[in-house]
Protein backbone atom coordinates (compact mmCIF):
# COMPACT_ATOMS: atom_id res chain seq x y z
CA UNK A 1 0.00 0.00 0.00
CA UNK A 2 2.77 2.59 1.02
CA UNK A 3 4.93 1.58 -2.46
CA UNK A 4 1.38 3.03 -4.61
CA UNK A 5 1.17 5.53 -2.66
CA UNK A 6 4.82 6.68 -3.22
CA UNK A 7 4.64 5.98 -7.11
CA UNK A 8 1.30 7.47 -7.63
CA UNK A 9 2.65 10.63 -5.23
CA UNK A 10 6.00 10.50 -7.12
CA UNK A 11 5.26 9.97 -10.64
CA UNK A 12 1.70 8.89 -11.60
CA UNK A 13 -0.50 12.11 -10.48
CA UNK A 14 2.09 14.48 -11.51
CA UNK A 15 2.40 12.72 -15.09
CA UNK A 16 -1.77 12.40 -15.03
CA UNK A 17 -2.43 16.07 -13.85
CA UNK A 18 -0.04 17.05 -17.36
CA UNK A 19 -2.38 14.90 -19.15
CA UNK A 20 -5.68 16.33 -17.67
CA UNK A 21 -3.84 20.08 -18.53
CA UNK A 22 -3.35 19.22 -21.98
CA UNK A 23 -6.21 16.88 -22.62
CA UNK A 24 -9.93 18.64 -23.05
CA UNK A 25 -12.28 17.22 -21.18
CA UNK A 26 -14.57 15.58 -24.23
CA UNK A 27 -11.03 14.04 -25.24
CA UNK A 28 -10.22 12.39 -21.79
CA UNK A 29 -14.46 11.00 -22.44
CA UNK A 30 -13.23 9.64 -26.00
CA UNK A 31 -10.29 8.03 -24.31
CA UNK A 32 -12.19 6.38 -21.58
CA UNK A 33 -14.69 4.90 -24.12
CA UNK A 34 -12.54 3.81 -26.58
CA UNK A 35 -11.52 1.42 -23.02
CA UNK A 36 -14.25 0.57 -22.11
CA UNK A 37 -15.71 -0.42 -25.59
CA UNK A 38 -12.92 -3.07 -25.71
CA UNK A 39 -13.31 -4.48 -22.43
CA UNK A 40 -17.42 -5.12 -23.27
CA UNK A 41 -17.16 -8.42 -24.83
CA UNK A 42 -15.03 -9.99 -21.86
CA UNK A 43 -18.21 -8.44 -19.89
CA UNK A 44 -20.44 -10.42 -21.79
CA UNK A 45 -18.89 -13.31 -21.26
CA UNK A 46 -18.81 -12.87 -17.70
CA UNK A 47 -22.60 -12.21 -17.73
CA UNK A 48 -23.19 -14.94 -19.80
CA UNK A 49 -21.10 -16.98 -17.66
CA UNK A 50 -22.95 -15.89 -14.65
CA UNK A 51 -26.53 -16.49 -16.30
CA UNK A 52 -27.56 -13.30 -16.90
CA UNK A 53 -28.21 -13.82 -20.84
CA UNK A 54 -30.18 -10.56 -20.99
CA UNK A 55 -26.83 -8.68 -19.71
CA UNK A 56 -24.70 -10.43 -21.99
CA UNK A 57 -26.87 -9.75 -25.14
CA UNK A 58 -26.84 -6.14 -24.29
CA UNK A 59 -22.98 -5.94 -23.68
CA UNK A 60 -23.02 -7.62 -27.56
CA UNK A 61 -24.89 -5.10 -28.67
CA UNK A 62 -22.98 -2.24 -26.95
CA UNK A 63 -19.93 -3.27 -28.42
CA UNK A 64 -21.42 -3.63 -32.20
CA UNK A 65 -22.97 -0.04 -32.49
CA UNK A 66 -20.00 1.73 -30.24
CA UNK A 67 -17.64 -0.10 -32.63
CA UNK A 68 -19.15 1.02 -35.75
CA UNK A 69 -21.58 3.75 -35.37
CA UNK A 70 -19.66 5.09 -32.72
CA UNK A 71 -16.44 5.74 -34.64
CA UNK A 72 -14.75 2.62 -32.78
CA UNK A 73 -15.91 3.43 -29.50
CA UNK A 74 -15.24 6.82 -28.94
CA UNK A 75 -18.62 8.05 -29.05
CA UNK A 76 -21.37 5.98 -26.52
CA UNK A 77 -24.27 6.10 -28.58
CA UNK A 78 -25.11 2.38 -27.02
CA UNK A 79 -25.92 3.65 -23.43
CA UNK A 80 -28.48 7.00 -25.49
CA UNK A 81 -30.07 3.26 -27.31
CA UNK A 82 -30.69 2.13 -23.75
CA UNK A 83 -27.53 -0.46 -23.53
CA UNK A 84 -26.45 -0.21 -20.19
CA UNK A 85 -22.95 -0.68 -18.68
CA UNK A 86 -21.91 -3.09 -16.86
CA UNK A 87 -19.14 -4.02 -14.91
CA UNK A 88 -18.26 -7.96 -14.83
CA UNK A 89 -14.94 -9.71 -14.53
CA UNK A 90 -13.71 -13.69 -13.30
CA UNK A 91 -13.45 -13.07 -10.07
CA UNK A 92 -17.01 -11.80 -9.55
CA UNK A 93 -17.89 -14.53 -11.76
CA UNK A 94 -16.06 -16.87 -9.41
CA UNK A 95 -18.21 -15.08 -6.59
CA UNK A 96 -21.27 -15.62 -8.27
CA UNK A 97 -20.50 -18.93 -8.21
CA UNK A 98 -19.58 -19.48 -4.41
CA UNK A 99 -16.01 -18.99 -4.16
CA UNK A 100 -15.06 -17.20 -1.15
CA UNK A 101 -12.92 -13.85 -1.24
CA UNK A 102 -9.79 -15.01 0.42
CA UNK A 103 -7.62 -12.75 2.26
CA UNK A 104 -6.88 -9.10 1.41
CA UNK A 105 -4.41 -8.21 0.03
CA UNK A 106 -2.45 -5.32 -1.81
CA UNK A 107 -0.60 -5.58 -5.25
CA UNK A 108 2.29 -3.44 -6.53
CA UNK A 109 0.34 -1.12 -9.03
CA UNK A 110 -3.02 -3.65 -9.65
CA UNK A 111 -3.96 -1.82 -5.47
CA UNK A 112 -6.48 -3.88 -3.47
CA UNK A 113 -7.50 -7.35 -4.62
CA UNK A 114 -9.07 -10.00 -2.77
CA UNK A 115 -7.01 -13.64 -2.93
CA UNK A 116 -9.77 -14.87 -5.18
CA UNK A 117 -9.36 -12.13 -7.39
CA UNK A 118 -5.87 -11.97 -7.41
CA UNK A 119 -5.90 -15.24 -8.86
CA UNK A 120 -8.09 -14.61 -11.63
CA UNK A 121 -6.42 -11.87 -12.47
CA UNK A 122 -3.65 -13.27 -15.06
CA UNK A 123 -7.17 -14.65 -16.48
CA UNK A 124 -8.77 -11.24 -16.85
CA UNK A 125 -5.26 -9.85 -17.97
CA UNK A 126 -5.14 -13.02 -20.68
CA UNK A 127 -8.17 -11.34 -22.28
CA UNK A 128 -7.57 -7.83 -22.30
CA UNK A 129 -7.13 -6.50 -25.34
CA UNK A 130 -4.69 -3.95 -24.56
CA UNK A 131 -2.53 -6.34 -22.91
CA UNK A 132 -3.08 -8.82 -26.21
CA UNK A 133 -1.37 -6.64 -28.81
CA UNK A 134 1.59 -8.22 -29.73
CA UNK A 135 3.78 -4.62 -31.11
CA UNK A 136 5.37 -4.24 -27.88
CA UNK A 137 5.64 -0.36 -27.93
CA UNK A 138 2.22 0.00 -28.80
CA UNK A 139 0.75 -1.99 -25.85
CA UNK A 140 2.99 -0.18 -23.87
CA UNK A 141 1.47 3.29 -25.01
CA UNK A 142 -1.73 2.15 -24.49
CA UNK A 143 -1.09 0.78 -20.90
CA UNK A 144 0.39 3.94 -19.83
CA UNK A 145 -2.44 6.48 -21.52
CA UNK A 146 -4.94 4.23 -19.96
CA UNK A 147 -3.46 4.79 -16.78
CA UNK A 148 -2.93 8.24 -17.30
CA UNK A 149 -6.28 8.50 -18.07
CA UNK A 150 -8.03 6.53 -15.18
CA UNK A 151 -5.74 8.74 -12.71
CA UNK A 152 -7.04 11.87 -14.55
CA UNK A 153 -10.53 11.41 -14.01
CA UNK A 154 -9.96 10.71 -10.44
CA UNK A 155 -8.11 13.58 -9.35
CA UNK A 156 -10.93 15.29 -7.73
CA UNK A 157 -11.54 12.39 -5.74
CA UNK A 158 -8.25 12.75 -3.66
CA UNK A 159 -9.20 15.58 -1.58
CA UNK A 160 -12.30 13.25 -0.98
CA UNK A 161 -10.19 10.43 0.37
CA UNK A 162 -7.54 12.64 2.15
CA UNK A 163 -10.39 14.72 4.28
CA UNK A 164 -12.53 11.74 4.76
CA UNK A 165 -10.77 9.43 6.86
CA UNK A 166 -7.78 9.49 8.95
CA UNK A 167 -6.77 5.54 8.53
CA UNK A 168 -6.79 5.55 4.56
CA UNK A 169 -5.53 2.10 4.17
CA UNK A 170 -8.29 0.83 5.91
CA UNK A 171 -10.89 3.12 4.32
CA UNK A 172 -9.99 1.93 1.30
CA UNK A 173 -9.78 -1.71 2.29
CA UNK A 174 -13.22 -1.65 3.70
CA UNK A 175 -14.61 0.01 0.60
CA UNK A 176 -12.93 -2.37 -1.41
CA UNK A 177 -14.46 -5.64 -0.04
CA UNK A 178 -17.93 -3.68 0.33
CA UNK A 179 -17.59 -2.55 -3.30
CA UNK A 180 -16.55 -6.49 -4.58
CA UNK A 181 -19.39 -7.69 -2.26
CA UNK A 182 -21.64 -5.54 -3.70
CA UNK A 183 -21.00 -5.84 -7.78
CA UNK A 184 -20.84 -10.32 -6.94
CA UNK A 185 -24.33 -9.64 -6.04
CA UNK A 186 -25.32 -6.79 -8.04
CA UNK A 187 -26.69 -4.56 -5.58
CA UNK A 188 -28.50 -7.43 -3.30
CA UNK A 189 -25.49 -8.88 -1.24
CA UNK A 190 -26.77 -11.44 1.15
CA UNK A 191 -27.23 -10.34 4.94
CA UNK A 192 -24.19 -11.32 6.49
CA UNK A 193 -25.67 -11.64 10.07
CA UNK A 194 -29.19 -12.46 11.93
CA UNK A 195 -28.24 -11.12 14.99
CA UNK A 196 -31.46 -8.60 16.00
CA UNK A 197 -31.72 -5.69 18.21
CA UNK A 198 -33.12 -2.19 19.37
CA UNK A 199 -32.14 0.41 16.98
CA UNK A 200 -34.59 3.94 18.03
CA UNK A 201 -36.39 1.66 19.77
CA UNK A 202 -37.71 -0.74 16.79
CA UNK A 203 -36.57 -3.98 16.14
CA UNK A 204 -34.03 -4.71 13.20
CA UNK A 205 -32.09 -7.04 12.02
CA UNK A 206 -28.70 -6.05 12.38
CA UNK A 207 -27.01 -7.17 8.92
CA UNK A 208 -29.75 -5.93 7.20
CA UNK A 209 -29.06 -2.51 8.33
CA UNK A 210 -25.18 -2.87 7.89
CA UNK A 211 -26.21 -3.99 4.22
CA UNK A 212 -28.48 -0.86 3.46
CA UNK A 213 -25.87 1.35 4.65
CA UNK A 214 -22.73 -0.30 3.16
CA UNK A 215 -25.23 0.16 -0.49
CA UNK A 216 -25.70 3.49 0.04
CA UNK A 217 -21.86 4.35 0.89
CA UNK A 218 -20.92 2.43 -2.26
CA UNK A 219 -23.80 4.45 -4.62
CA UNK A 220 -22.30 8.12 -2.49
CA UNK A 221 -18.94 6.65 -3.70
CA UNK A 222 -19.57 5.71 -7.21
CA UNK A 223 -21.26 9.28 -7.42
CA UNK A 224 -17.87 10.57 -7.00
CA UNK A 225 -16.04 8.59 -9.11
CA UNK A 226 -14.14 6.38 -6.72
CA UNK A 227 -14.72 2.91 -8.18
CA UNK A 228 -13.40 -0.58 -8.84
CA UNK A 229 -11.01 0.83 -11.75
CA UNK A 230 -10.13 3.95 -9.46
CA UNK A 231 -8.63 1.72 -6.91
CA UNK A 232 -6.84 -0.86 -9.38
CA UNK A 233 -5.43 1.33 -12.27
CA UNK A 234 -8.07 0.23 -14.54
CA UNK A 235 -10.77 2.15 -17.04
CA UNK A 236 -13.89 0.75 -18.28
CA UNK A 237 -16.08 4.22 -18.64
CA UNK A 238 -18.97 4.44 -16.41
CA UNK A 239 -21.09 1.57 -14.78
CA UNK A 240 -24.52 1.48 -13.51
Amino acid sequence: FSFNEGLDKAVIKPAAQAYDAVLPSPVRTGVSNVFGNLGDPWIGVNNLLQGKLADALSDLMRFLFNSTFGIAGVLDIATEMGFAKHDEDFGQTLGRWGVGDGAYIVLPVFGPRTLRDAAMLPVDMSVDAVSSVGHIPTRNTLTGVRLLNTRANLLGVDKTLEEGTLDKYSYVRDFYLEQRRYKVFDGNPPRVYEDFSRVDGDSLPLGRAADELAAVAVKDLELLGVGDFALNARTDGQFN
